[in-house]
């Protein structure tokens, strides 16, 4: 008798609706809190007007006055407790079934590491998933949505900088982890990636770094300027893809992106995929629009967009990160 499989469907699938996290927390925040708003506003717009369904979060009634303020009727705002508003981390992963029956994943959650736990960040994926009366499994282990992404066949990348660090599962071999996200996820072929984007919070989510665009192929940011922080953890990362057999795709970095001293992990990788269009951060960097219409170039069945994110960034994250799909019921593994 053999088990029955699921896997996680590759983010151009077809979507039924996108989450949305609306930042509500100063501190978070800190000077940067109303513009942070705003670009998640944004975002949440043109996903809106490109006709898919868009479900914002809302901490509270302050927080849902802003939102009203800022979004349009096309997007839904729903009350709910989180913290951070990175629901690719915290929300629900969706699995479906060679039927297409959708299932949801959650696993153990520790705050990046230990870093920021707030609350509601361990209830909001599993409050979400029984909303739409969805099967749910919990894992006794921590993984973030940000650290794997997924093309669809059973190959899926991550980075050893988050799923080996001692913070997350230090009982845990690389190979317990495979078996694990094979058990879970349904991947069943790893693509390990070294280190992510120097300073990055959630020490190296691979969705920072390297994102499939199709089946088999990676896109990557290639080295902007001479002095470029990451153009050694760019050059190691399209090594690996290309030793493992893996299509890469070079799409142009921000270059050196910083507030104050410090070096800001800034990246066009941290797209989002919807049905209809991509939405890219940008940074106010000379290389926004190169790296845009590199990433629009991958995703010629959709539109692509570039939208402010240097606020969002202050917080921790991108649109990607923000955010968390509902793949259709009828997708087919």
């Amino acid at each position: 008798m053999t088990s029955h499989r699921y896997t996680m469907p590759p983010e151009w699938a077809p979507q039924d609706w996108l989450w949305i996290g609306f930042p509500h927390d100063a501190e978070e925040w800190p000077e940067v809190l109303p513009r942070a708003q705003e670009q998640i506003a944004a975002f949440a717009n043109v996903v809106a007007e490109s006709g898919q369904a868009v479900r914002l979060l809302v901490r509270d009634a302050a927080n849902e006055a802003r939102a009203k303020a800022l979004v349009s009727g096309a997007v839904t705002l729903e009350w709910r407790t989180y913290g951070d508003v990175w629901l690719r981390d915290t929300g629900p992963l969706i699995v479906a079934d060679a039927q297409g029956e959708r299932a949801a994943r959650r696993f153990a959650f520790n705050g990046w590491g230990g870093k920021y736990l707030m609350d509601g960040d361990r209830t909001i994926g599993a409050e979400l998933a029984a909303n739409e009366n969805l099967p749910l499994k919990t894992a006794d282990w921590i993984l973030e949505g940000g650290a794997v992404d997924s093309d669809g066949t059973g190959l899926a990348v991550t980075t050893e900088q988050c799923l080996l660090n001692p913070n997350r599962n230090p009982d845990l071999t690389r190979e317990d982890i495979e078996q694990r996200l094979a058990d879970t996820l349904g991947f069943t072929r790893i693509l390990w990636l070294g280190d992510g984007l120097i300073n990055d919070h959630t020490d190296g989510h691979v969705d920072n770094l390297a994102r499939f665009v199709a089946p088999n192929t990676l896109a990557l940011p290639r080295a902007t300027g001479k002095d470029d922080p990451n153009a050694d953890i760019y050059a190691d990362a399209k090594a690996r893809a290309e030793a493992a057999g893996v299509t890469v795709k070079e799409i142009p970095s921000p270059g050196r992106v910083t507030s104050g001293e410090r070096i800001e992990p800034a990246s066009y990788a941290n797209f989002a995929v919807t049905s209809n269009l991509v939405v890219v951060p940008t940074f106010g960097s000379p290389y926004d629009e190169e790296g845009v219409a590199a990433i629009a170039a991958l995703f010629p069945d959709r539109a692509t967009i570039g939208l402010p994110a240097d606020a969002v960034l202050a917080g921790g994250g991108g649109f990607h990160c923000a955010s968390q799909q509902m793949p259709s019921a009828g997708w087919r593994v």
